[in-house]
């Protein structure tokens, strides 16, 4: 099966050949500029203009590079070097309700939902897995199958497309999904009733490149407005820039052509295409940075995007108000230091652009450096952006968060300072902070805190103090310096515990959680709880849950695997197995185990999967319902019981149902796909 890069790749070549212009209709000059805001092109034909002046100047550099290599190579040597973005050009030239009382997402941003692959709706969780949609009765104190539906449309082929992310609005239940055939983002809507029962309503394709990153979730949702962030990739050899603007269309079946101009309906016009003074580099890939919000309150879904023109690396976090979106050029560039910036530059090394979901024009700064990704943000309620930079980096794109590189730094910057672009964060807004050294960081703001820290594969203690170093914590509105945290073990999730926090990460192979405790004195190390013998079973935020039961209390999930089911096996698991789900109760940052929930290997079956046949954004999570305790693991739903008081207290099975398509019928479970 092909992997999200060898697919990335494909997608690239695909976009490239189906895109096609939708009609845009007549479209006003752009009224003119705020002030403090970015400047919209004026008209289509500023737009083109801009556009083509880099394509010409980006060929021009291509054909010199051709030539040079022409005379040290020979025709052949030269013919083999330029093979593959010729065939990118002749490909593309070719086609000219029930609302959730209570979150069960470990969420960054208050108000701010954001996809996953299970919600809940009231007495009912929807899950979202392999290509299909489920639900579960849960309310009453029910475990109960209910309803299984294909998560696209009806008379759609899904092969080719993943169906990644789930979010819910009263009745609605949306799932996002990218489709290599048809054009791109895809958004199928279902009617979820009181019962349970799902049913299909409508499907629409938002024109985009891949969305996916190994971090981040593409979705979020905040009250009915929907939002996306896709970046698009414009190449000189490519068709016209405007035929992969943002597009939608309703899917009306496959008797339709594949994709006809008069399909999608263009939702980005040159008046909310927004620039900076830059130029645009003729030696780097352009990237048109979208932001599109569909009202799901309307019969026909309606859409509107905003974008800006930039590199293409790319970070992006959402605010309750604002997408932030942090650019980066994909080029090395040779500076001896970066941090802080001690001049402005015509041609930043980065910039961070802010884009409001109320119809604003956008702004922006120029900065340095790179976000590791969402987590190293966030827009706190003095009306200032944080965010945490290391000197290099490709983005979040793929596995681009885990390969940053050199120095760090806290950029703390007033909204207020955000304008036109020609403005750069200065001196002053820079903070130097100590990095871990050829490690993955991991980030978290937590209160008034920001913690951070590195992790190897399977990290292994050593005799030196300075190895042991593995994480950070500072107040970031203070002066004071970073205080170093010895966990003695790698770092590979940093969560939330209230006004604390907890660190993740292996020793070996062994698994370890320290609990932090952060006052207005400092931060230390509290307690740790070590798991012999496992690793993390999810990466992805969504993994970890944390509900608190009083103050300095509560009670957490974690997803595990035993050392002997390898790295990537809680990511990569398809039908055949997944991970347990480890829970653990906190009081005053001292942890008790309670034990695990797992699978049983033996209820896994062929579930004849037809999509998204490889669960990329895992398949186990913790939920907690008010006091009752699930496992979301594969196919099955495990509710555990706790029992016993104090250092007694332990979670043990209560029941579990199978609700995979076909699952067999078996004492005290019920299943209707039989």
């Amino acid at each position: 099966m092909l992997n999200r890069r060898m697919i990335l790749a494909h997608a690239l070549i695909t976009s490239l050949a189906l895109a096609t212009l939708g009609a845009c209709g007549a479209v006003p000059d752009a009224p003119p500029p705020q002030a403090g805001a970015l400047s919209a092109y004026r008209n289509e034909a500023e737009l083109t203009e801009a556009l083509s002046r880099w394509r010409l100047a980006a060929q021009k550099l291509r054909g010199e590079a051709r030539r040079s290599k022409l005379e040290s190579t020979g025709p052949m040597g030269a013919l083999s070097q330029s093979m593959a973005p010729s065939a990118m050009a002749k490909s593309a030239d070719a086609a000219t309700g029930a609302v959730a009382a209570e979150s069960i997402t470990n969420l960054q941003t208050a108000g701010v939902d954001e996809g996953g692959i299970v919600k809940r709706a009231g007495d009912h969780l929807v899950i979202l897995r392999r290509g299909r949609l489920f639900t579960v009765r849960v309310g009453g104190d029910a475990l109960q199958s209910v309803a299984l539906l294909d998560a696209y449309a009806p008379d759609a082929n899904p092969q080719g497309a993943w169906y990644d992310e789930l979010l819910i609005s009263d009745s609605t239940v949306v799932v996002i999904g990218y489709s290599y055939a048809r054009g791109g983002t895809e958004i199928g809507l279902f009617d979820l009733a009181a019962n349970g029962s799902l049913s299909y309503r409508a499907t629409y394709h938002l024109r985009s490149f891949d969305y996916y990153s190994w971090r981040n979730y593409a979705s979020r949702l905040i009250g009915r407005k929907l939002v996306f962030y896709t970046p698009t990739l414009l190449y000189a050899w490519g068709p016209v820039p405007q035929q992969m603007f943002p597009g939608v269309r309703r899917w009306h079946g496959p008797g339709h052509a594949l994709v006809a101009p008069e399909d999608f309906r263009r939702v980005l016009p040159a008046t909310r295409v927004y620039r900076t003074d830059d130029e645009f580099d003729p030696q780097q890939p352009l990237a048109l940075h979208s932001v599109t919000a569909c009202d799901l309150g309307s019969a026909d879904l309606s859409c509107e995007s905003t974008a800006v023109l930039g590199p293409a690396g790319r970070v992006f976090y959402v605010s309750q108000g604002s997408v932030y979106v942090w650019t980066s050029a994909s080029r090395t560039r040779v500076t001896p230091t970066i941090y802080p910036p001690v001049r402005r530059s015509p041609s930043a090394l980065s910039a961070v652009f802010r884009i409001p979901l109320n119809g604003a024009a956008p702004s922006a700064l120029k900065t340095a450096g790179v976000p590791t990704d969402q987590m190293s943000f966030l827009e706190d309620g003095s009306a200032h952006l944080n965010v945490l930079l290391r000197e290099s980096g490709a983005g979040e794109a793929m596995w681009g968060s885990e390969h940053p590189g050199g120095s760090m730094a806290l950029l703390r910057v007033p909204l207020s300072a955000f304008g036109d672009g020609r403005g750069s964060a200065q001196r002053e807004h820079y903070r130097p902070l100590p990095a871990p050294a050829g490690y993955a960081v991991q980030n978290r703001f937590v209160g008034d805190w920001l913690l951070w820290g590195g992790a190897g594969a399977r990290y292994r203690a050593s005799s030196s103090g300075r190895d042991n170093v593995m994480a950070w914590a500072v107040r970031f509105a203070d002066p004071g310096d970073a205080v170093a945290l010895a966990p003695g073990h790698g770092v590979e999730r940093i969560e939330a515990f209230g006004d604390d926090a907890v660190l993740v990460g292996n020793a070996g192979i062994d698994l370890h959680l320290s609990s932090v405790r952060l006052g207005p004195t400092g931060a230390e190390l509290a307690s740790r709880y070590v798991h012999a013998g496992a690793s993390q079973g999810e990466t992805r935020s969504h993994g970890f849950f944390y509900r608190p039961s009083a103050r300095g209390a509560g009670l957490l999930g974690l997803p595990v695997l035993s050392a002997t089911s390898g790295r990537g096996a809680g990511v990569f698991t398809g039908a055949q197995g997944s991970a347990g789900v480890l829970y653990l109760r906190q009081s005053d940052l001292k942890f008790t185990a309670l034990g695990e929930l797992q699978a049983q290997p033996a209820a896994a079956r062929d579930d004849a999967c037809q999509a998204s046949c490889v669960d990329w954004y895992g398949n186990t999570r913790p939920i907690f319902l008010h006091e009752r305790v699930f496992a979301l693991l594969g196919y099955e739903l495990v509710e555990g019981g706790l029992t016993g008081q104090g250092s007694r207290e332990r979670i043990e099975e209560r029941r579990r149902i199978n609700f995979a398509p076909n699952a067999p019928l078996r004492e005290g479970r019920y299943s209707p796909f039989n």
